[in-house]
């Protein structure tokens, strides 16, 4: 990411924008005015302003995967319609007192001061000129053009350099230079000063020390996820000048092999041409590069050799201290045992089984046979018995199951004609007198005769 202050933003993009933007101008209105002075008049209209574009901020940071930002950068890419939000500086300023913005001087000036000095070559420059007066004590920078850096965005990709280098080949080396760090975390941090800033964010958490050895600067890593890095010491720097030599020699070893093949072509080259003298004088330094490719490649091996040796003791070592401090917390977990403590602890572990497993037999024995006697049982074993012959009797005498139906399942009623209904209808109206003569509790049977004759 380039610096903000170097050429103009462009304005964020549809996508990277809220609904109202475009549908709401009442809305866009409100948001693009600038703060009242004072919270305290309208307490909700601030808020809902703020929210807006507290989270806008963030989210524009963090769509483009840049650590640093300015006011004037802001301002680009949230312009519309010809207008800049007028209220941007108030969000930054409550940005920075929440903690989620950082200016870049603050940063550096909490790092150890070693660090600002190998930083100073890189940090100074046109668009940082504002770093080195900050540091000095002028603090006559425009607030546009103030550098502030997304912390959390920070921390997130010092987070990812990290284990990027841990699962890399270069960690099994216990130093490591700028130049190939650098070239590791191309993908993470696409400019100098994005990799100088994680850096010295790896340098705060203390998971990283630095150290400029002949001009060239020395990396060393904490080598465990939860541990801080130690500082660098002579071994380090024994170890860094010899991958350094071993780097040099593969190169020149390189470097002769091709001047070898070289002069192989140019003796072939001469004796097709038939120049015999020319095609030796080609073979003989072939011979004299061979010799010395080949010195060169013991010389290699011996570096490599002394570095897988020191790799080794490295490993040695960590297996030393591991049993160093298994032994301890070992003799702290055997702290007051004894061997008589712990006869007489098992005698005790056997004495209380023996004791369950009484009670557990005990236990068992409880049921039918121990809460009643002999004779009583002998007793309920003929009542049982006596009931269940009283069952089969009872069993022997039901009435067999008949095998037709009790009722019918239909009546069929006979068909009558009409002059043997005005009959029956006849004698009805006879003896209606009679009928009125009875008492009601006979009421009932002239309707049994009807439905007799029915």
């Amino acid at each position: 990411m380039s610096s903000p202050e170097e050429a103009p933003v462009a304005p964020a993009a549809e996508g990277e924008l809220p609904p109202e933007w475009e549908a709401d101008e009442e809305r866009m209105a409100f948001l693009f005015s600038a703060f009242k002075q004072s919270r305290e008049v309208n307490a909700t209209e601030w808020d809902s302003k703020m929210l807006f574009w507290s989270e806008l901020v963030l989210k524009w940071g963090r769509r483009r995967g840049g650590v640093r930002t300015c006011l004037r950068e802001l301002q680009q890419a949230f312009e519309r319609r010809g207008s800049v939000p007028l209220g941007l500086g108030t969000v930054l300023r409550e940005l920075l007192r929440r903690g989620k913005l950082q200016r870049e001087s603050d940063f550096m000036t909490s790092v150890d001061s070693s660090w600002i000095s190998w930083g100073v070559g890189v940090f100074i420059l046109k668009p940082l000129k504002w770093t080195l007066s900050s540091v000095l004590g002028d603090s006559k920078v425009p607030e546009e053009e103030e550098i502030l850096i997304y912390v959390e965005l920070l921390q997130e990709k010092a987070e990812e350099v990290y284990h990027l280098y841990q699962n890399s080949t270069l960690s099994s080396h216990p130093v490591v230079g700028l130049s190939e760090l650098r070239s590791l975390c191309t993908s993470i941090c696409s400019d100098e000063r994005t990799f100088c800033l994680v850096l010295l964010q790896l340098q705060k958490e203390k998971r990283v020390t630095v150290l400029e050895q002949n001009g060239n600067k020395i990396m060393k890593f904490a080598r465990g996820l939860h541990t801080k890095v130690s500082p660098v010491n002579d071994v380090d720097i024994g170890v860094y000048q010899l991958m350094q030599s071993e780097q040099l020699l593969s190169q020149k070893v390189e470097s002769l092999a091709q001047e070898a093949e070289r002069c192989k072509e140019e003796a072939r080259s001469a004796c097709r041409a038939g120049k015999k003298q020319l095609a030796l004088r080609s073979l003989k330094s072939k011979r004299r590069t061979e010799r010395r490719i080949a010195e060169l490649h013991s010389k290699l091996d011996v570096v490599q050799g002394i570095l897988d040796r020191i790799y080794a003791s490295q490993t040695d070592q960590m297996v030393f201290n591991a049993y160093q401090a298994g032994v301890g917390a070992l003799k702290l977990s055997m702290k007051d045992v004894t061997v008589e403590k712990a006869e007489n602890l098992v005698d005790q572990i056997q004495e209380l089984c023996d004791t369950q497993d009484e009670v557990a037999q005990t236990l068992a024995g409880v049921g039918i046979n121990g809460l009643v006697s002999e004779a009583d049982a002998e007793e309920l074993e003929k009542e049982l018995d006596t009931l269940l012959l009283d069952s089969s009797k009872d069993l022997l005498d039901l009435p067999s199951v008949p095998q037709k139906p009790l009722f019918p399942t239909s009546v069929v009623l006979p068909s009558i004609s009409d002059a043997e209904l005005e009959a029956e209808l006849e004698k009805l109206t006879h003896s209606v007198g009679g009928l009125a003569l009875k008492t009601d509790s006979k009421a009932s049977e002239p309707k049994g005769a009807l439905e007799l004759h029915l």
